[in-house]
């Protein structure tokens, strides 16, 4: 072989090495753009693209700022005011009459008695809190020998006083303090000192929420069975911690009752635990694995996750950045028409018919992104096309709303409860903690004050006769 054909030879290899070179290395760039891609959405997560709370926003993230015409915060025009209305006359005591003795003009005397001419009383009311102080029972438990026997029987203080030496008010109180408003037992011992004049060391207040914890169970329970009859149910669940372990606490809220739970898993078990095996309503949810146990069409897909996630699309980049706002779109006319309906504007047939555009045009957006180029888009439709009934069962089945908005106002107090304590030591003190959250929040839904449900649990405890029930109609 000449020289030249040697050349030529060479030249060639050096190409078609050159040429591999350039594969290889043109698919290590793709691979590291999208590691890049990937990181840079890791670290642009917020709570507008995820499931992180408002409160892990990264300090340097402005909050969002109103657009020029956009409601702003406080009441809106036409929201009807809220006032403090005067009480009935028949209902205050006393009533101090206010009379003017001279007049402001001239000095002249005026009279004592109303004339004809004199405009009517004008009534203030001042709200004041009396200076209580605990009432302290003495029992003087006396004690006979029986002449035939010779037993001696002491007696004993009477049923539904308290045996710990402390009465079902104190104890309830109690409760309100450390699961209603979240005091430390040190700092609600402290304010029944200051309000009642009360002692109490932070061992009696541990012992006053156990003796709470008991006698809530029986309440709770009639509750939870309760829920598991109901139609429709938002369920959610938060982290928390049992003394070194990670748990959950779950809500599963209805139209009448509102029920926690504590458990150390995220799992479907414990969902199906708490709606009960035999359920045969909807459940509104999160878009989680631990829902697979239930059927698409049993299921209502909370549309407020869905905009995160459609947003995080948008955020994603330019391959995913389409499908993202066009399914924020859809998603904007959706709640409109949910707000119309909620409003009174239309029925629910109308909502119905207003949402089938809705559902062929997603329908459109989701088939594209399944069948392009870009892997994240392709994966979030492909999960929503799987799960696409569960995202229009408000439209046609009475109580069932668009977004978990319920379960998720409900875990609020949880989440504050586990701000301020880092959760519980034992699974004693989870159960005071997940019966007074559901007495709580069942209460405000019917407007009950809790402080007579917690007094009337522990007398019933106490002096073993039936207790309260959360239910409305039994209440």
């Amino acid at each position: 072989m000449n020289r030249a054909g040697a050349d030529r030879d060479t030249l060639v290899a050096t190409i078609a090495a050159q040429q591999q070179e350039l594969t290889v290395l043109r698919a290590q760039v793709a691979a590291l753009t999208a590691q890049v891609a990937e990181l840079t959405a890791r670290l642009g997560q917020n709570s507008t693209n995820s499931s992180r709370p408002p409160a892990r926003d990264p300090p340097g993230r402005r909050p969002p700022q109103p657009t020029p015409g956009a409601r702003q915060p406080g009441g809106q025009p036409g929201h009807p005011g809220r006032f403090r209305l005067l009480r009935p006359s028949d209902t205050v005591d006393p009533i101090v009459a206010c009379l003017p003795e001279r007049c402001h003009g001239c000095g002249a005397a005026l009279a004592a008695v109303a004339g004809a001419r004199d405009p009517a009383d004008e009534r203030r009311q001042v709200v004041e809190v009396p200076s209580v102080a605990a009432t302290v029972t003495e029992y003087h438990l006396a004690a006979r020998r029986c002449a035939a026997w010779g037993q001696v029987t002491r007696a004993t203080v009477p049923a539904g006083m308290g045996s710990q030496g402390f009465g079902p008010q104190l104890t309830a109180v109690i409760a309100l303090l450390t699961g209603r408003y979240r005091l430390s037992k040190r700092e609600a011992a402290q304010c029944l000192t200051d309000l009642f004049g009360v002692e109490l060391c932070v061992g009696s207040v541990s012992a006053l929420e156990q003796a709470m914890r008991a006698a809530l169970a029986p309440v709770v329970d009639a509750a939870q069975i309760a829920v598991q009859q109901a139609a429709v149910a938002n369920m959610d669940e938060t982290g928390w911690r049992e003394g070194r372990r990670r748990a959950w606490v779950w809500t599963v809220v209805t139209a009448a009752l509102t029920v926690f739970h504590i458990d150390p898993s995220r799992g479907g078990p414990v969902a199906r635990m708490l709606v009960g095996v035999a359920w045969t309503g909807v459940v509104g949810r999160d878009r989680g694995t631990m829902d697979r146990w239930l059927s698409a069409d049993r299921r209502q897909v909370c549309w407020a996750h869905l905009q995160r996630d459609c947003q995080k699309l948008v955020d994603w980049g330019p391959g995913a950045r389409p499908i993202g706002q066009r399914l924020l779109a859809i998603e904007a006319q959706v709640f409109a028409g949910w707000h119309r309906f909620r409003t009174g504007a239309i029925d629910r047939p109308q909502l119905r018919d207003a949402l089938a555009p809705l559902q062929a045009a997603m329908a459109q957006v989701l088939e594209a992104a399944i069948a392009g180029a870009d892997a994240k888009a392709a994966g979030v439709c492909w999960e929503l096309r799987k799960l696409w009934p569960a995202l229009w069962t408000c439209a046609g089945v009475a109580g069932v709303a668009p977004t978990n908005n319920a379960a998720a106002r409900a875990l609020r107090p949880a989440v504050l409860w586990r701000k301020g304590s880092f959760g519980t030591h034992s699974a004693a003190g989870s159960r005071f903690v997940e019966r007074r959250l559901t007495v709580t929040a069942t209460c405000r839904q019917h407007g009950r004050p809790v402080l007579d449900v917690l007094r009337a649990a522990i007398g019933a405890a106490q002096s073993g006769i039936t207790p309260p029930s959360l239910l409305p109609a039994m209440g």
